[in-house]
């Protein structure tokens, strides 16, 4: 059907931005007999390459410059409907398209085989066409996002929050809403770059939560990489999509007088995570051009969602290529039964350049760009640049989430029970609950300060003061610090700090926070912590020199002087000792220090800073320090020289699996104090941490040429998966494994200049310690219980059974 309106007689003007001189072609599109609203219908306009889609509500929303166009409105089961019109003002234009019959032709199957196979095929062959037609492409997106919860989310600079303890039948409502506006560019064989150019989110998000969203979020099911939550998933049309879905077909529609084959289909096993949901393949060119699938439960995350839906369309543009047009993502979830909560993201693609000419050299270690004038877009361009219509919901929660967090938030607002730090606005904070009391052997009860300041002058100054009183030393404690960052975007970093404080021995190879060391000491009577009295003061400047390559250069200046135990006190186990703090090496120590880090990852650069992202690839780095102390130069009490090495390396296996390796090494070239060692990262009594060594006691084991290798490989449960082990394969367990290394020597020089601290025992491994062991646990509690083995070195801790947590 097609009608011609010419709208300089029949509407009104509505004030647009001249400047832009774009106008809104705005309205509904319905079914003509129901008027039921039709969702994520298409619009086109024929002879470009723009276009946009319907929300949920069938309401739609297109940006057009003056001009004659011709506006095609299609969707799924019903006659496209086109409209051609004069554009110099805004223009209400709703369409009614009426449902259309269906003519079959006849396909060719085989003896035996499922006809949905057939067109599966067909469509796999047909997506592999197009993918070798396609080198390069450029588009623009328009994406919003919704959060929903229970209760008003929370947020400052820094980290974002929404309430706990709501029961299920707690009604969800908007509570965060974003927006922004991005071109994207892809050439083969994988480079991809994307720009942020306008970004808006309501006042209770920070600006930085844009990155999230656009084209980083978007799956396009042409092509075979497609990942939910960290899990590779397989394409319902990638290569082996036949070997791990059951296909039928279910009905068969049309548009206009092409046929659709729809074809629902869902994974073989039901312990595969994939998707399940319908295809919409076109008949005779067999091109996916919709798809509506959810995540399978074994793709869901440890259950916390009860839905995961994804639509996306696709439309043919220059070479009868077909690409993505929009993508929609609508979540719910609860996690624990405590926290409810939902969010929908919808994306427009439009305007698409097909294989154009892309310089090589744009394609550079950014992978996203916010532009600086991005986030300064006034109300004005975005009435005038919005390509998915507002519904009545969302502009009452833009309304009451403004309002809300214009009224001045109180201390009580800020404050929690459960917090390191107690935020007094976006930049300032002081201590928090957790950290406003510690207990210690050499200290006692400490009451403990600080006043901390967080990205002033433009995000480029930061500084804190901390300050303490512990009444069995009886003694004062401080320390100030500050740092400032250099350039466009900040990547140079000058830091000062000076302090007068109870240092912790071996703090380096602590892995553990200081509310565990006060519970066993007040519960159990057992500090496993070593302490001495350091002050001076630390200068350093680092900077990136190059975007793989950041260099640095410091100073340092402390005078460290031997602690005692000056308490017994403790809850419970009176009769108990606490164990004699250990002795150092008193004296001055004066260094110079250089440094390196090569990191090859990618960066995303928010306006302000430069993020490094893996982008879920395999990636490693290496970072050095060489550290100097000189008796005659630099007024140090020792000569020696330290150099330490670090390789990181993150490798992704088979579907969602990846082994994780550190490699640390810590060589001297001559004695040096006790306190400068290398221990190895033990564990306390039957806990454990990841990359540590689970039957070394903490800090136990220590020398000045130290090289240790601790990995671990993280199964998740896919071995459960493969093996469908009954009641396993969907218990949503958590399986790692652990192999470490550590070899380690002292040298005779530093034997002998550390006897006190020794006390004759010299605990190595020339011969190195070997350590395998596995972990168990749940996806969703924050515990594993692991299992241990020594296979040399076994006269002591040979087998060790512990419990591990990020918690402690």
């Amino acid at each position: 059907m097609k009608r011609v309106l010419f709208g300089t007689a029949l509407l009104f003007l509505i004030t647009t931005n001249l400047i832009a001189q774009q106008f809104a072609i705005e309205g509904t599109i319905t079914d003509r007999f129901t008027n039921h609203p039709l969702a994520f219908a298409n619009i086109q306009v024929m002879n470009t390459s723009l276009g946009t889609s319907s929300n949920s509500d069938g309401k739609y929303l297109l940006r057009l410059e003056k001009g004659s166009y011709k506006i095609v409105a299609s969707y799924i089961g019903y006659k496209s409907d086109t409209i051609s019109l004069s554009v110099n003002m805004n223009l209400p234009i709703n369409f009614k398209l009426i449902p259309t019959s269906i003519n079959l032709d006849e396909i060719t199957v085989l003896p035996k085989e499922n006809p949905a196979n057939a067109i599966i095929k067909r469509a796999i062959l047909a997506k592999n066409y197009r993918n070798e037609k396609l080198i390069s492409y450029k588009f623009n997106a328009y994406t919003k996002g919704i959060i929903k919860s229970t209760k008003d989310i929370s947020s400052n600079s820094n980290s974002i929050g929404i309430g706990l303890g709501v029961k299920d039948t707690a009604e969800l409502k908007i509570t965060g809403i974003l927006e922004n506006e991005s071109i994207g560019y892809f050439q083969k064989p994988n480079n991809y770059k994307e720009e942020i150019i306008a970004q808006k989110q309501s006042a209770n998000f920070p600006s930085s939560i844009n990155m999230l969203t656009g084209g980083r979020i978007i799956q396009n099911f042409y092509s075979d990489d497609i990942q939910f939550f960290g899990r590779e998933l397989v394409s319902p049309i990638a290569e082996n999509a036949l070997e791990y879905y059951y296909y039928f077909i279910k009905d068969t529609l049309a548009i206009d007088n092409r046929n659709i084959f729809q074809i629902q289909f869902e994974p073989d096993y039901k312990s595969n995570p994939g998707f399940i949901g319908n295809l919409f393949i076109t008949d005779s060119t067999f091109n996916l051009i919709k798809l509506d699938v959810n995540l399978n439960d074994a793709a869901n995350p440890g259950g916390i969602f009860s839905r995961v839906n994804i639509i996306q369309q696709y439309l043919p543009y220059a070479n009868s290529i077909y690409m993505p047009i929009d993508y929609r993502l609508f979540v719910i979830g609860n996690i624990l039964g405590m926290a409810k909560f939902a969010f929908d993201i919808e994306s427009v693609l439009y305007d698409y350049k097909i294989n154009p000419k892309i310089d090589d050299n744009y394609f550079d270690m950014v992978v996203l760009k916010i532009l600086p004038e991005a986030g300064k877009m006034d109300s004005s361009y975005w009435q005038n640049n919005q390509k998915i219509p507002n519904s009545l919901e969302e502009i009452e929660a833009y309304k009451r989430i403004d309002s809300v967090e214009a009224i001045p938030k109180t201390f009580a607002d800020n404050f929690s029970w459960l917090s390191n730090y107690t935020w007094l606005s976006d930049n300032f904070s002081t201590v928090g609950t957790l950290n406003f009391y510690n207990f210690n052997k050499v200290e006692g009860h400490t009451l403990n300060g600080g006043i901390y300041y967080y990205d002033l002058l433009a995000k480029r100054l930061s500084s804190a003061i901390d300050f303490s009183y512990s009444f069995s030393d009886q003694k004062f404690k401080s320390s100030i610090s500050a740092s400032y960052l250099l350039g466009k975007y900040r990547t140079t970093e000058i830091s000062f700090s000076a302090f007068n404080n109870l240092s912790v021995l071996f703090g380096e190879s602590d892995e553990y926070g200081k509310l565990l060391s006060t519970l066993t000491s007040l519960l159990i009577h057992n500090d496993f912590r070593n302490y001495f009295y350091s002050n001076g003061f630390n200068f350093n400047i680092t900077g990136a020199v190059f975007p793989i390559l950041d260099l640095g250069i410091g100073f340092s200046n402390q005078t460290d002087k031997n602690s005692f135990v000056n308490t017994e006190f403790s809850f419970f186990r009176k009769d108990k000792f606490y164990e004699p703090n250990k002795l150092i090496l008193e004296g001055k120590t004066v260094t110079f220090l250089t440094n390196f880090k090569l990191d090859f990852r990618k960066y995303i650069e928010d306006g302000f800073y430069r993020r490094r992202t893996a982008q879920g690839k395999s990636f490693f780095t290496i970072d050095g320090e060489a550290e100097f102390s000189n008796k005659s130069i630099l007024t140090s009490t020792l000569d020696f020289q330290i150099y330490k090495l670090n390789l990181y390396v993150n490798l992704n296996s088979f579907k969602s699996t990846k082994y994780i390796l550190e490699a640390k090494a810590f060589y001297s070239s001559d004695a040096i104090p006790y306190q400068f060692m290398e221990a190895l990262p033990g564990n306390v009594s039957l806990l454990g941490k990841d990359f540590t060594f689970r039957t070394v006691n903490i800090f136990s084991t220590l020398g000045d040429r130290v090289f240790t290798l601790t990995s671990q490989y993280q199964f998740n449960d896919e071995i459960f998966k493969m093996l469908r082990i009954p009641f396993l394969e969907n218990a949503r367990l958590k399986l790692d494994a652990h192999f470490n290394i550590a070899w380690l020597s002292i040298l005779d020089k530093t034997k002998k200049l550390n006897t006190i601290s020794f006390q004759n025992s010299f605990p190595q491994f020339i011969e190195p310690l070997y350590e395998i062991g596995f972990g168990i646990g749940h996806q969703l509690i924050p515990l594993k219980l692991e299992f241990a083995w020594r296979l040399n070195h076994r006269n002591e801790n040979g087998f060790v059974i512990g419990i591990n947590s990020f918690a402690f």
